[in-house]
């Protein structure tokens, strides 16, 4: 894979979710691109099983993500930990977007370091008690940018960018990569 000679790496930043997986490119702390991947379950619509739909919605994320990778020569990928769910398919859709990225980033050789939201929160704002108004709110003015779209592209390209934040001051990964 090709490495580009800027001294500071291009990073895919992530929200993952199932049905709304934000992302933020990221190169000396600059947003170079920044988006949501929507998918919605359509098992009735198409008329396969749900197990089908999973797999064409897994396969649309990683369409899109692979296509980042490549267009920005990303070279670390980091990405909010998903966490606790209420319920079994709750845990299936953790289970599934962790694995899109630890896959990808096994397969194409790219660190990848994982944070939870809390630490996100509390790097961003001090405390963990955060609205998604108020980290949205901080992202902007943080990363000196405006956030449009509908509510659920907001918080997750917010999400993504506050994960960024986070990794710039706990990741491991970074610090070895701008020696």
């Amino acid at each position: 894979m090709k490495r580009t000679t800027s001294s500071y790496p291009t990073i895919l930043a992530a929200d993952p979710s199932l049905t709304a997986f934000g992302f933020s490119v990221l190169q000396n702390h600059i947003v170079l691109d920044s988006g949501c991947i929507k998918t919605v379950k359509e098992t009735k619509k198409r008329r396969i099983r749900e197990g089908d739909d999973k797999v064409r919605r897994v396969s649309e994320i990683v369409t899109v993500l692979v296509n980042v990778i490549k267009k920005y020569d990303i070279q670390l990928i980091v990405s909010e930990l998903p966490h606790g769910s209420q319920n079994a398919a709750g845990a299936i859709m953790i289970g599934i977007v962790m694995g899109i990225f630890q896959t990808i980033a096994h397969t194409m050789d790219i660190p990848v370091e994982w944070f939870s939201e809390n630490d996100a929160k509390k790097a961003l704002l001090g405390r963990i008690s955060a609205s998604k108004t108020e980290v949205i709110e901080a992202v902007e003015e943080t990363f000196e940018i405006d956030i449009n779209g509908p509510k659920y592209i907001r918080e997750a390209v917010a999400d993504s960018l506050a994960i960024y934040n986070v990794a710039q001051k706990q990741s491991t990964t970074l610090k070895i990569l701008t020696r």
